[in-house]
């Protein structure tokens, strides 16, 4: 490992190099981000599991860096042109970006109007007028140049300053201060263009707008990128491009007259709009544009994590409902272990004169099965099926509840591969029926089986960079579903290939082998499992869970490695392990001196905190923290929205400038930002995340529009 490299990943995540080499040496020997988060804390020094990851992205962006630096200043010196001063220069750059800008000036060109006229032999004119003389004549200078492919002084003067409008552009230290001068005050300017397809006006905020560079804010850097890939409007950058100008002036005559001030003026002004504007600008609005979708990549991601996180319905049965409208509504029966019980169909979303079929199919399902909830889709014809369910709840005074559920994704799952080896038997909207109910009851283990970035609970996602996208929001479901934990008795494959150390083909044989040979009744019998060795064993064992093992501790999220220390702390605080889930078992433990027990029985602080930790909360899940989802049982129109009603609503999207709230209508309602909390917060993420039930008054409604405006102040 480079010292230099892991000094400055330590110096830019603010932690020791001992923490940064410790990560790259377990990284390095294959173990994996959520097994070192989790179980290598006394490591790490408690690093999280994004931490982690970041030690490892900016170390290898430093090794590129570095490699690129050594690379450039080779290739420099075999012209014979590095100094020292462009050698330090190059060695301190920062980014990418800055070492390229050094190197320009030396990089081969393709063939410009300087190299032309390099070919012509007018360097030597061009120097000559760098030289800033302070007598002579321009024009009889010039003359000397004149040959069979240079008819006359024009031409040559021509060239010369083509030759010094490169020169200008190419140096690292104007293009740094233009960047910097332009980047804090330049400002963003956007016009409609003549001929658009907009016809809904969804970007007619930008049809003639400008802001401060320095003061947009990522969502509307998205919008405008979007706007102008549309062909809806034009962007420019206005500068005080004069100031610009002459700072380049005088920093090449240090304000020193000369005979050819007029003409060096044109040759930096030809620079400047010809190579340094348009590159400039271009770089600012691909750093704003970077910037823009790493806060968008936030937010996408801890919605993701929190609509992970929504805590599952345990010990229900579930009716799931996929509306539609032609082709009817797709029914799915589901067992408290999400097991398929019953597919049918009913037409209630088409106009007609007899529903009584439909009545009665539903009602004979909720009786024979025993139905505890209805959980229906929230896509096409979802309003009138609930309208539906709910005046069937009401009419027979059914002791039943139903709950709106997000559809995101759900007709990318319906139709894939994953889905058609699951169901091979079921069509898409039966699968899709099924997948409702699934979410309700576990919203994690069904979730996993969609491909992250279809579960649209971000901005403007399909903007972005979709190769980070993926990796990001992979990582997020990995991280997600190891802090969980996964039951390997009932997990399917799509849920197992997240957890730490397996992937798609270990995965399925942990499936294959529980189907042929029945649930693992230990964590011991995993190593039973084929293609699975020692190494995917200590990195995935911590994480599977097994709960009704003759083991207490295969339930819980101690590693076996620690079974042995966690006895023993049993033994010296006279604690059965039969007592566990006891208040006294509990209060013992939570009443100790972590300190003194650490010391006692020679075990790190972070690993006996978690032991502690896991045999207190024994069967509790984290998701237990967090709201289940809100069941009704009558439903509501925007038309019976009113200013000042207030509503209990579930958080479906959180955005830069507020968050969607869903409160039991078609539509979603919106609470801006300074609408969210009295005290000013800077990202409604401070205050909100996906699946919090909150408390909602109606702002403002606008049902021609079907926009609704609600607060929480």
């Amino acid at each position: 490992m480079n010292e230099l490299i892991i000094t400055q990943v330590a110096e830019n995540l603010k932690i020791t190099k001992k923490q940064v080499e410790n990560v790259l040496e377990m990284l390095a020997s294959g173990n994996t981000v959520p097994f070192i988060a989790r179980y290598r804390k006394e490591v790490t020094n408690g690093l999280n599991e994004d931490q982690i990851r970041e030690i490892s992205k900016v170390y290898e962006y430093e090794v590129s860096l570095l490699k690129r630096k050594e690379d450039v200043i080779r290739l420099i010196d075999e012209k014979g042109l590095l100094s020292e001063e462009l050698k330090n220069d190059i060695v301190l750059a920062n980014k990418l970006s800055e070492v390229e800008d050094l190197y320009r000036p030396f990089k081969e060109k393709k063939k410009t109007r300087a190299t032309i006229a390099k070919a012509k032999g007018l360097e030597p004119l061009a120097n000559w007028i760098l030289q800033l003389p302070k007598e002579g004549d321009l024009q009889i200078e010039a003359k000397r140049y004149i040959n069979d492919e240079i008819t006359n002084e024009q031409e040559a003067i021509a060239g010369a300053l083509d030759i010094i409008a490169e020169v200008v552009s190419d140096n690292p230290k104007f293009r740094k201060h233009i960047k910097n001068v332009i980047a804090n005050s330049g400002i963003i300017v956007t016009k409609e263009k003549k001929k658009h397809a907009d016809e809904k006006k969804t970007y007619q905020m930008y049809y003639e707008y400008q802001e401060p560079i320095h003061r947009i804010v990522s969502h509307r850097i998205l919008a405008i990128n979007r706007a102008e890939r549309e062909k809806v409007i034009s962007v420019s950058i206005e500068a005080d491009v004069e100031r610009l100008l002459q700072f380049m002036y005088n920093s090449i005559t240090q304000k020193e007259s000369s005979i050819v001030e007029q003409q060096l003026y044109s040759a930096i002004q030809e620079g400047y709009k010809r190579l340094i504007e348009p590159s400039v600008h271009r770089e600012i609005r691909s750093e704003l544009t970077e910037i823009a979708e790493n806060q968008a990549l936030s937010v996408f991601s801890i919605n993701l994590e929190k609509l992970l996180l929504q805590a599952p319905l345990k010990d229900k049965m579930i009716l799931g409902l996929d509306p539609a409208y032609r082709t009817g509504c797709k029914l799915a029966v589901v067992d408290p272990t999400g097991k398929v019980l019953k597919i049918d169909k009913i037409y209630p979303t088409i106009p007609k004169q007899d529903y009584s079929l439909d009545i009665k199919k539903v009602l004979h399902l909720i009786q024979e099965y025993q139905i505890d909830i209805i959980a229906i889709g929230n896509g096409t014809a979802s309003r009138e099926s609930e309208a539906f369910i709910a005046k069937l709840i009401k009419d027979h005074k059914l002791d039943v509840s139903y709950a709106i559920i997000s559809e995101a994704g759900a007709s990318v799952y319906s139709a894939s591969k994953i889905a058609k080896e699951e169901f091979p038997e079921y069509q898409v909207e039966e699968r899709s029926a099924v997948s409702i109910a699934r979410r309700l009851q576990d919203p994690l283990a069904e979730l996993v089986k969609i491909e992250p970035k279809a579960i649209s609970v971000g901005q403007y996602q399909h903007d972005m960079n979709q190769k980070r996208l993926e990796e990001q929001l992979d990582f997020v479901v990995m991280k997600t579903v190891n802090n969980v934990g996964v039951n390997i008795n009932t997990a399917s494959s799509s849920l197992l290939q997240y957890v730490s150390g397996l992937t798609k083909t270990t995965a399925k044989s942990i499936v294959n082998y529980r189907n042929q040979l029945g649930r693992f009744p230990s964590r011991k019998e995993i190593l039973s499992v084929p293609k699975l060795g020692d190494k995917t064993y200590q990195q995935a064992v911590g994480f599977l869970r097994i709960p009704s093992s003759e083991e207490p501790l295969d339930s819980t999220a101690i590693h076996p490695e620690s079974y042995e220390a966690t006895y023993r702390l049993l033994e010296l605080l006279n604690l059965a392990i039969k007592d566990i889930e006891t208040k006294e078992f509990k209060e013992t433990l939570k009443r100790q001196d972590s300190t003194l027990l650490s010391e006692k029985l020679a075990i790190d602080m972070y690993t006996l905190n978690d032991i502690i930790d896991s045999l207190c909360s024994f069967n509790r899940s984290l998701r237990d923290d967090y709201d289940t989802p809100i069941l009704r049982q009558d439903v509501l129109k925007i038309e019976d929205l009113k200013g000042g009603m207030q509503l209990q609503g579930t958080v479906r999207n959180v955005v830069d400038f507020g968050a969607f709230i869903d409160i039991g209508i078609k539509q979603d309602g919106l609470v801006h930002i300074s609408k969210i909390s009295k005290e000013r917060i800077n990202h409604p993420l401070d205050k909100l995340n996906v699946g919090d039930i909150v408390q909602v008054s109606v702002l403002e409604v606008d049902i021609e529009k079907k926009r609704i405006a609600l607060t929480m102040v």
